[in-house]
């Protein structure tokens, strides 16, 4: 046999972070000297060392090694007991190596932390937080969260008020937090709360956190509104301004032509009206021309012995034959600052024909500014038909229910005062005249 080896004790207690030392006595029970190699083995090897871990005894010789253990602090460790054995293995008779076995008991610690993530909140009515716990013990702890706020204003809600923690490890919690009142409009308002972690017969583990209440109308919503406002202020000004005027003008340059089309199409209409209606009456005519030449009564004639129509009695004598016409009068006057200054432009009436006019359309495209009249002229003086102001009209239609007459020897005058601004120019008016020319 080549070692023996006693312990002092087989049984120790060590606090995590904390040194226990147990004495061994090493013999060479062998005839020779040898060398012998002191270790231990087990769990607890990891964190014990031998002093010295090396001795050379003589036959019968002994030596005291000391075994020391220093398990660190920590959760990888947990608490309990641990065996352990010390290893003497003989240089010279390996096969008369020895080990003595122990146990050492690992005492239980506490270290709970806790952390509430994110610190700040920024709601308007609930924040939401996470409550991080760590065990970083050597054995299982049971963990009851509670939060509080100075001024008891908020109201908090766990996802779990209750844990179970094993050594080394994290638990996540849920945590929302409210405020009792709330505020519509306003600066925003700091609550600072606490959450505790009390875990049985140690001090509770307190972590601080901050909710700061907004107001509950967003604060983009009053920009927001005062930019809608100020773009509907500037869409119903530019209505107003530009758009409505444009829409006005198209509407009545539309208008106007519309206007213009139709009363083209009646004019037309009774140009040929008035055809029909004389070529009806020439017609009729010449019927009673014929029966008058030929002895026949004519109807409506009074059949008396010698009057025209009557067998024996002259031809009856018909109205005088009349012609459709029309014509137009333009003008292009030059502008004066005297209001009751007017140029004439005369129209050339058929000589030894009476004029007979029914409708006249006025025209002014330009939108000139002024005093129009239409005038008979006479040898006693001018007689004024019809007078308008250039700025009353565009297109305007005039129909006389009893026709003007304008006899042999009388003139159709136009007379233009003309009142635009000088960079306006000249102004230009018309009238174009419907009727028939008899005799």
């Amino acid at each position: 046999m080549g070692a023996t080896a006693t312990l002092s004790t087989t049984r120790l207690v060590v606090e995590g972070g904390q040194e226990v030392t147990c004495p061994v006595v090493v013999r060479n029970s062998g005839g020779v000297v040898d060398q012998f190699v002191i270790e231990v083995v087990g769990q607890p090897g990891a964190w014990a060392t031998a002093e010295p871990s090396v001795v050379n005894l003589v036959p019968q010789e002994a030596t005291t090694v000391t075994i020391r253990f220093a398990p660190p602090r920590s959760a990888s460790i947990p608490a309990g007991t641990a065996p352990f054995g010390v290893r003497v293995t003989s240089q010279e008779d390996p096969e008369g190596s020895v080990v003595e076995e122990g146990v050492i008991e690992i005492a239980a610690f506490a270290e709970l932390a806790a952390e509430v993530v994110p610190p700040k909140v920024e709601a308007a009515t609930r924040g939401k937080f996470k409550v991080a716990l760590d065990n970083r013990g050597n054995y299982p702890v049971a963990v009851r969260l509670d939060a509080t706020d100075p001024e008891g204003e908020l109201d908090f809600r766990f996802s779990r008020n209750e844990v179970v923690l094993d050594p080394d490890t994290t638990e996540i919690v849920k945590l929302r937090a409210r405020p009792r009142d709330r505020f519509l409009r306003g600066q925003p308002v700091r609550h600072r709360f606490e959450v505790a972690a009390m875990a049985a017969e140690r001090p509770p583990v307190v972590a601080e956190a901050t909710l700061v209440q907004r107001q509950l109308l967003p604060k983009w919503l009053v920009p927001a509104l005062i930019a809608v406002a100020a773009a509907a202020l500037l869409i119903v000004g530019l209505w107003w301004t530009v758009l409505r005027p444009a829409v006005r003008s198209a509407a009545g340059d539309a208008a106007a032509r519309q206007a213009a089309e139709v009363k083209q199409a009646a004019q037309e209409a009774k140009q040929q009206a008035d055809t029909a209606k004389q070529e009806s009456g020439q017609a009729k005519k010449n019927s009673e021309d014929a029966m008058g030449a030929v002895g026949l009564p004519v109807p409506g004639a009074t059949s008396t012995p010698g009057s025209p129509g009557t067998p024996g009695g002259p031809v009856r004598t018909s109205a005088p034959p009349s012609t459709p016409t029309d014509f137009r009068i333009a003008a292009n006057v030059r502008s004066t600052t005297n209001l009751t200054g007017f140029t004439e432009v005369p129209f050339a009436s058929p000589a030894d024909k009476t004029l007979v006019i029914t409708d006249a359309i006025l025209q002014n495209p330009r939108g000139d500014a002024g005093t129009l009249r239409i005038v008979r002229g006479t040898a006693n003086g001018n007689q004024i038909l019809l007078e308008v102001g250039l700025a009353n009209f565009r297109d305007l239609d005039e129909h006389w229910v009893e026709a003007l007459r304008i006899r042999p020897g009388e003139r159709i005058l136009l007379q233009v005062s003309c009142q635009n601004p000088a960079d306006k120019g000249n102004c230009t008016p018309a009238v174009t005249f419907s009727g028939r020319v008899e005799g």
